[in-house]
């Protein structure tokens, strides 16, 4: 599944430029194979005949779903992502969107099965999501899986995450945008993060938090491809 070819897989195209300079619109993806079709379970024939449109990095171009997922689920990163959902919060799509670009393990919602996928731009088809009807349950879960588990929001004893040493298994919980982390979630975790602001708001949006602290994971624990 790792062979490909470079000549139709390549960057998205974009239409010519106007007189300004300035592409007037831009085409998503690539359009049908050419050439003689490659071989390999993973290649979808209908987007080769008809050409790929997803939102999708190069080396899945032209892939069928299902071989895009197992490629994912074996190279998935050890750390999981949850976020509490009482209110159908809107963060959790970016939260869902994030989690599939650092390749977490799974997405944890907490609380209202629905929740609105507008933000998650479709990449909740690769990623691993499971909802826990209640802290109590998620909780449970992560004790049976040896998942530590450790909040991110802003409380006096909280532990600044720029400086933590993040566990290379654990479960990073965002709260409701507004309330915040829970009281019980909070009693669950191990430590609960902060992340360091420095302008005159008081917190930053649950799905930028989710980012940050991902990425703080990766820096930590990812090999940096070159």
């Amino acid at each position: 599944m790792t062979d490909s070819a470079d000549h139709s897989a390549s960057a998205d195209r974009t239409a010519p430029a106007d007189h300004t300079g300035v592409n007037e619109q831009r085409e998503v993806g690539v359009g049908p194979w050419e050439g003689p079709w490659p071989e390999g379970d993973h290649w979808d024939p209908e987007l080769l005949r008809e050409g790929d449109r997803r939102n999708v990095v190069d080396e899945y171009r032209y892939w069928r779903h299902e071989a895009i997922v197992a490629h994912l689920d074996a190279k998935r990163h050890e750390f999981h992502v949850a976020i509490e959902n009482w209110q159908h919060d809107f963060n959790i799509g970016t939260v869902v969107r994030n989690a599939n670009a650092f390749l977490a393990k799974e997405v944890h919602i907490i609380g209202k099965k629905r929740w609105n996928r507008r933000g998650a731009m479709v990449t909740d088809r690769y990623q691993h999501v499971r909802h826990h009807g209640s802290v109590q349950e998620f909780v449970a879960w992560a004790d049976d899986a040896g998942v530590p588990i450790l909040g991110v929001d802003l409380f006096p004893d909280s532990v600044p995450i720029e400086t933590y040493d993040l566990p290379r298994r654990c479960v990073l919980v965002f709260g409701q945008e507004g309330p915040g982390l829970s009281e019980e979630v909070r009693q669950a975790a191990v430590d609960t993060l902060s992340i360091a602001q420095f302008g005159s708001t008081r917190s930053i949006n649950a799905g930028v938090a989710a980012g940050i602290a991902m990425h703080a994971w990766i820096r930590q624990h990812a090999t940096i491809p070159h």
